[in-house]
């Protein structure tokens, strides 16, 4: 890992708050994720399941979390199973953990190496009634490979049948909606060093420049910054493709008198930042541009100070429309008619702002959170409006990531990123 050792409290408290909500005599099991094959031996990157990071830091592949908290031995309420590490392996992939190094990392003194687990596991299950399942319900996954969760959990399920079953899913929800202040902070790092990528690609920027020259210059700024790279796909889009709203081929050269939309965000430690600025490629917005650009802005800005304790989603996109609406009418993009005669379904505003204001930013771009709760403090929102013309060949989006408060002002993560339109230009044309 490039990033350094996070405070092991942070898994701590991960774990005790997540077993203080399970049933009595049950067991919870969370799995890394697979390294994923592309062809002959070639493989993906390995990201780690979010999960068990979550509640053990660990960040290696084929490891095992159990949390049994009525088992009556002690020693086993807390359990990592690793892959065992030897010399072949650390010659040819690196040195894995070792039970010290795993310990330092979660904070669990109980580890067993991978090949221990069924016999340690068969222990356990005479012991507990109910088995906690790890399954994926965030309301965007749309998931057909089976993951080493799915196939562990099928093998628990058929070789002990008789045992009930829950879900961790919901508690994890909650829990990982709500953000610790060890990883707020690893969200500012992940803001930060996208700032710094920012401010690179500011000075780069110039008509005939291709947008994976600029997706390059972000890489570089992530990579030396202790960054594994983008949270995301990078939306890197110049003139029309500034509307397509998932334009991620960054493949043309940006034009003069164009704007470019760069939707990027670096990770750090596995947290992800979510950042959209739209800049002009000569250094200089048009009339037409700026206006947009301002509308853009004050909806943005006013959107966030909805992001309170209390406040539902559902009704916060319903308030944000409003404003939309409003600064479509001034720009003369739609007219009284169109507000009075739309389709309640599909509001008038949604033919230039058809997509949602805000979404949860932790461990995953897409955090989890359950969208019919009120929001809570130290929950993470983006905020992400934009107004999207392809008659006019340009679109423009502004996103910033900002934290609940429980008393006063939402906290912007992204304070220090150059958003003002008049401090944009000032940078480009020194």
């Amino acid at each position: 890992m490039k990033y350094h050792r996070t405070d092991s409290s942070l898994y701590k408290n991960n774990r005790k708050d997540f077993m203080t909500q399970m049933a009595p005599k049950s067991l919870a099991v969370f799995n890394s994720n697979d390294i994923y094959p592309i062809s002959a031996d070639s493989t993906m990157p390995f990201q780690q399941h979010r999960d068990i990071l979550f509640l053990s830091g660990v960040d290696q592949e084929e490891s095992i979390l159990v949390l049994f908290p009525d088992c009556p031995n002690q020693n086993h309420r807390e359990i990592l199973f690793l892959k065992e590490t030897n010399e072949h392996i650390a010659v040819w992939e690196g040195e894995k953990l070792t039970k010290e190094a795993a310990l330092a990392t979660s904070g669990i003194k109980t580890v067993y190496w991978l090949q221990d687990l069924e016999k340690i596991l068969f222990e356990l299950t005479t012991q507990c009634d109910t088995f906690y399942i790890n399954t994926n319900e965030h309301y965007r996954a749309n998931i057909e490979t089976e993951t080493r969760e799915d196939r562990f959990t099928k093998w628990l399920r058929a070789k002990y049948p008789a045992h009930s079953v829950a879900k961790s899913n919901p508690i994890l929800q909650r829990l990982r909606s709500v953000k610790d202040q060890i990883e707020i902070d690893l969200l500012q790092t992940a803001c930060d060093i996208t700032e710094k990528g920012f401010r690179r690609v500011i000075n780069f920027l110039k008509p005939e420049v291709w947008e994976f020259e600029i997706e390059a210059e972000y890489m570089h700024e992530f990579l030396r910054n202790r960054s594994k790279g983008f949270a995301y796909t990078p939306i890197v889009a110049s003139g029309n493709n500034t509307n397509v709203l998932h334009y991620i081929e960054n493949n043309q050269q940006c034009k003069d008198g164009d704007l470019i939309l760069m939707d990027v965000g670096a990770e750090y430690a596995n947290y992800s930042s979510d950042m959209t600025r739209t800049v002009p490629v000569n250094g200089k917005f048009n009339k037409r541009q700026l206006d947009v650009y301002k509308a853009v802005k004050r909806v943005k800005d006013e959107a966030t100070q909805m992001l309170v304790p209390g406040a539902f989603w559902k009704e916060y996109h319903e308030e944000v429309g409003k404003l939309m609406t409003r600064e479509l009418l001034e720009l003369k993009l739609i007219d009284k008619s169109d507000v009075k005669n739309e389709n309640p379904d599909w509001p008038a505003y949604k033919k230039y702002f058809m997509h949602g204001t805000s979404h949860h930013m932790g461990l995953d771009t897409h955090d989890y959170g359950i969208l019919w709760e009120p929001m809570q403090a130290n929950m993470v929102f983006t905020v992400e409006p934009g107004i999207y013309i392809p008659e006019e060949g340009f679109g423009i989006r502004l996103e910033d990531d900002v934290v609940i408060q429980k008393n006063g002002q939402p906290f912007n993560l992204m304070r220090n990123i150059p958003i003002e339109a008049e401090e944009i230009e000032t940078l480009m044309n020194a």
